[in-house]
């Protein structure tokens, strides 16, 4: 079992230049890449080969152009000893927080909270 230690404690970063601004959120594919291949020296390709995938699937989610999905996340909970909820909860915070920012406003003027009567 691989064990990786997480610069990344948090899914979303905090500006360092105030308060009232945020970073985007942190894709999964980046803690693949940074926490994962790169300390590891494995690369992408290594990797799909290994767990079975094509090579343009791990390349698409280091690059956050894809999500981790069910399969995958077994995939990797097994190579590199985490859990698979690891991976999925990864992607679900991402997924989240990119909703969030993009339905802020819609949410507020839209959806009633609801009011016992």
């Amino acid at each position: 079992m691989v064990q990786a230690t997480l610069r990344s404690s948090t899914i979303t970063r905090e500006a360092m230049m105030g308060n009232d601004e945020l970073l985007q959120p942190i894709h999964p594919g980046e803690v693949l890449l940074e926490e994962f291949l790169k300390p590891l020296g494995v690369s992408q390709y290594r990797l799909a080969k290994d767990i079975s995938v094509p090579p343009r699937r791990i390349n698409e989610i280091v690059h956050g152009k894809r999500s981790v999905t069910a399969d995958t996340a077994l995939r990797l909970s097994k190579y590199f000893g985490t859990t698979e909820r690891f991976w999925l909860n990864l992607q679900v915070r991402y997924d989240l927080e990119v909703e969030k920012d993009r339905l802020a406003d819609t949410l507020e003027h839209e959806v009633l909270v609801f009011q016992p009567v």
